[in-house]
């Protein structure tokens, strides 16, 4: 059984369970864990133990287990507010929870669903079950996370969210132009969720649009397909006429790649972070500022941000 500062090495594999997996188990039961550690090590899975909503929270952030089965009820944060909070974590939302509890009520099953379990187990646990129906999440997991990965390096604005509006998965570009815009904290964000479920409770075709109103930039999502697991993928949209990095371009007469670079460096992002965006090194990045400051004729980032910022806001 590891913790969060150990590692232990992998038990003696089934022919059936695939090998190399970190399972993170929460629970407060002491009964409980030895139990699904025994079960795990056996299957040749690598252990993670938390007692409590926040130490999981903390070990998932450090680590990245490919699952976690998290009991329903404990003291303090519970696991339906620590599943939340995983969910709404772009780096853990795509990690899949299995419920472990003794409610049986049809309505707390329909809260740990809700709160974005993939599947509920009822305690006692019965070691063969549990095996089997975490094979099954493993290996729709690896198939996801391979298709997300292929959709990642296409550059393309795609997302995926549920019928309540919540985002599941989205491509880096997607995550950047919806910060840019907003759009991934407080007020604005809550009103953008309450926006989308709106809309896909009205069963949207596809090539369906919606504007998302009230953000710093206009944005509009394309509804593209129903997925399994009641997941909708969307296309996001720029919204607003010609793209901020456009108006770079032809203003400050840069390059495309130099417009895009500086577009990114007026909404805050790192060098890192661009270069996850526009899928170059920070090294190419640091190549195209260079570039930049040249025909700007400033020093820094924030002198080119300042020029950018005014660029793209004449009238502010």
């Amino acid at each position: 059984m590891n913790t969060c500062d150990d590692t232990a090495g992998p038990a003696r594999a089934t022919a059936d369970t695939p090998t190399g997996d970190i399972v993170l188990v929460v629970d407060d039961s002491p009964d409980t864990l030895s139990l699904i550690n025994d079960t795990l090590e056996q299957a040749g899975i690598d252990v993670l133990v938390a007692l409590d909503g926040s130490q999981a929270l903390n070990i998932a952030r450090r680590l990245r287990p490919d699952m976690i089965l998290l009991d329903a009820v404990m003291p303090g944060l519970d696991g339906f507010e620590t599943c939340r909070l995983l969910k709404a974590d772009p780096e853990l939302v795509s990690i899949p929870v299995i419920f472990m509890t003794g409610l049986t009520d049809s309505e707390d099953i329909v809260r740990g669903l809700e709160s974005g379990g993939v599947d509920y187990l009822t305690k006692p646990i019965q070691p063969n079950e549990l095996l089997a129906r975490m094979k099954v999440h493993l290996n729709n997991a690896r198939l996801t996370s391979s298709a997300h990965q292929a959709l990642d390096s296409t550059g393309q604005f795609l997302c995926t969210v549920d019928a309540a509006g919540r985002m599941h998965w989205a491509t880096p570009q997607t995550y950047a132009l919806l910060s840019s815009a907003g759009a991934m904290e407080g007020a604005l964000q809550q009103k953008m969720i309450a926006d989308l479920k709106l809309w896909l409770s009205r069963s949207p075709g596809s090539g369906h649009k919606l504007k998302l109103e009230g953000l710093l930039k206009p944005l509009a999502v394309v509804f593209i397909e129903q997925r399994d697991g009641g997941t909708y993928l969307l296309k996001l949209l720029d919204d607003g006429g010609p793209a901020g990095e456009e108006i770079l371009r032809e203003k400050l007469s840069l390059t495309r790649r130099e417009s895009e670079v500086l577009f990114w460096i007026a909404n805050g992002k790192t060098n890192r972070e661009i270069g996850e965006i526009l899928d170059v090194s920070p090294r190419t990045v640091n190549k195209h500022l260079e570039g930049i400051f040249s025909k700007l004729g400033v020093e820094n980032r924030t002198a080119a941000a300042g020029i950018a910022i005014r660029a793209l806001n004449p009238d502010s």
